[in-house]
This record gives C-alpha cells, structure tokens and sequence, in this order.
C-alpha cells in the first residue's frame, strides 16, 4: 500500500492506527501532497470512519515526503468541474466531527492546506515547516473557512497581513503568532504528535468530546454567551462516581502528576 505500480496511482491517503490514534497521511509525495480529487474524496472518507469509530479518540493528520502539502492541484481543479461542485469540502468535515484533530505540518503547508491546517483543532510543527496563504496573491479567495479561523488563531491584524501578502511564515513566527501551538526538531514530530494525542485519548472519551465542543461552541461567542453555553453542558452532563474516582487514582499515581 502506498506505492506505484505498474501505473497504478498511490493510495492518496495512507492510514495506520497507534493505539486510540488514527493517523492520515497525505500520499502524494511527487507532487509534494497537492489535494486532488482523489485525495480529498479519501479524507473526508477517513475522517467520518475515525469519527464513527468508537475506538478512535484522536485524528492526526501530516504530509508523506518533505512537505505537508502544496495545496489544492490548481492544475486539475483548472481543467475539470472546480471543487465546490463535489459536496462537503474537506475542512467542513473537518469542522464537523466530535473528534480533535492534530495537524502534524512536517514541511511547507501552503493556501489550500494551509486552510486545512488551520481547521484541524491544533498544529503541531516542525521546525521545517513554512506557512503561507497565497490565494490572494494569485487571483483567489478563500473557500475553505481559511478567512473565518485564521484571525480566531492568530488575531485579525497578523490575519490580515498573513493572508494579503501571501509572504511564507516559518516554524519560529508560527509559534510566537499562535498559529503553531508547539514547534519540535523534525526528527521528533510525529514522536511528539503522538504523546500529545496518546494523554488525549486517554482521557474520558465523552468527556472529550463534549468540552472540545463545548470549546467549538463557545470561541466566537461572547464571554456571557460562552459561560452560559458551560452551565448547560455541565447541568445535562451525567458523571460516573466511580469512574471518575477511578481515574483520578490513576492519574494521582502517574510520576508528576498535578492532579
């Protein structure tokens, strides 16, 4: 799996579990991971099978070769039906699904990747990884929510100028903005991906998925909206004594441990 031949295309997404982990890797290595057709039918199929997956707790997501991705193949979507013609785009799936989604960015993530990017519920970056947004730059605009979640991570001024210049960020500006929430030696990003996604699955599976949307919910509301929107999850939330206390006695017992 994941290789040519014979002329038989790659399969455009690799898949492989780590425990409640699902990985998805972006298999288009020769044309640095550009998101065809192909490859965008087969994400948006990956993710609602993790999402539906009860033994799924996490998705992560990265790039084969030396790049994240290129970002959508512009020579493909010139020459056919454009992709807004083939239904839910891959980032409303993303949006979509009761699961976090970690964004392992392993090299350059440019325009229609970059939006995919910021969809994911955090990034993780190597120190080889370069951002950029050039939609604008080349006569495009935005169709992947790219212009809704950048300024919510990064504010709307580094928005602005992220997505009107066009210019490349790298790994370091990344994580001083806030788009990256952890920059790691290369060699360590998956290593550190996974522990990051490893503690998260490990944690109340329903109770994971209602704070991530409750967290979904609440980011663009008002302070007052957000509280609210709190109180109604935690009055119809039902917890479990004993499981509760049995996994504050295993965490308790975990070396340094706050809990």
């Amino acid at each position: 799996m994941g290789e040519k031949n014979s002329g038989i295309e790659a399969d455009p997404v690799l898949v492989r579990r780590d425990g409640h982990v699902a990985i998805l890797t972006l298999n288009r290595p020769e044309q640095r991971n550009a998101i065809n057709r192909a490859m965008r039918k087969a994400v948006k199929r990956e993710l609602w099978k993790a999402d539906a997956d009860e033994d799924v707790r996490v998705v992560v997501i990265t790039g084969a070769g030396t790049a994240f991705s290129s970002g959508v193949d512009l020579p493909e979507a010139l020459t056919g039906p454009p992709p807004r013609t083939e239904g839910a785009t891959p980032t409303q799936v993303l949006r979509a699904i009761g699961k976090p989604v970690i964004a392992a960015v392993n090299g350059p993530c440019y325009t229609g990747a970059f939006e995919f990017a910021v969809n994911c519920s955090f990034i993780i970056a190597s120190a080889r990884a370069v951002f950029a947004d050039t939609h604008a730059s080349i006569g495009l605009l935005n169709g992947w929510g790219g212009s809704a979640m950048l300024p919510r991570i990064v504010g709307l001024p580094a928005a602005i100028q992220i997505i009107l210049s066009g210019d490349p960020i790298d790994s370091a500006t990344a994580l001083r903005i806030g788009l990256a929430n952890e920059v790691v030696p290369h060699e360590q990003l998956m290593e550190r991906t996974l522990a990051i996604a490893t503690s998260i699955g490990a944690g109340h599976p329903a109770a994971v998925r209602r704070m991530l949307r409750l967290l979904k919910e609440g980011a663009g509301a008002s302070v007052a909206h957000a509280l609210g929107l709190e109180a109604e999850a935690a009055a119809s939330w039902r917890p479990d004594g004993k499981d509760i206390g049995d996994r504050f006695d295993k965490r308790s017992a975990k070396p340094n441990s706050d809990a």
